[in-house]
């Protein structure tokens, strides 16, 4: 499978990158990088620098069509960067229009509200994002990992970088369920 990881140019949570890219390919699959901008992006570890990534593709110059699913780490600064941003937000929506699966963390359903993607679904992430998807439409629950399929895909969305281990064997067991289909 081919899996698209977006993440913005900055803020990104280091340890919600590496490992679910690092799970992608132990498990065979083939992860990429998009970014909003091309060169590199630079994560984080909390609110210290760490390491910087290149950018593989970029939002805009490639579609949803050409992955099998999407990868959305989270961080505080990064969900908020990709929200403000058209042509990501378009980017995420498009794997819900296209019925393919879809993975978030943390505070990456920031993205999935803006893309008015929640209504109806049933989801968790960092707890202080509660009442944001309670108010775009979704049901927030305290949960290790939940996979929702109240709607045109499957979404599979985790609270933390604790929930690591537990995301990426669901997000990398729904994602090959449904590219078999």
């Amino acid at each position: 499978m081919r899996i698209a990881f977006l993440t913005a140019p900055e803020g990104v949570e280091q340890i919600e990158l590496t490992d679910p890219w690092k799970a992608a390919v132990d498990a065979g699959h083939e992860p990429v990088l998009v970014s909003t901008e091309p060169g590199k992006i630079q994560a984080f570890d909390h609110l210290d620098k760490a390491d910087t990534f290149p950018v593989q593709e970029v939002v805009g110059e490639t579609s949803a069509d050409s992955f099998d699913g999407l990868v959305l780490p989270g961080g505080v600064a990064n969900p908020d960067f990709l929200r403000t941003d058209e042509k990501a937000v378009g980017f995420v929506r498009a794997f819900f229009d296209q019925g393919r699966p879809v993975a978030a963390i943390c505070h990456a359903p920031w993205t999935l509200i803006e893309a008015d993607v929640v209504r109806g679904r049933v989801l968790t992430s960092w707890p202080s994002l509660r009442t944001d998807v309670q108010n775009a439409g979704g049901r927030w629950v305290d949960e290790q990992v939940k996979v929702c399929d109240h709607g045109p895909n499957k979404l599979v969305t985790s609270r933390k970088p604790d929930d690591l281990k537990a995301f990426c064997e669901t997000f990398l067991d729904v994602f090959a369920r449904e590219a078999g289909r």
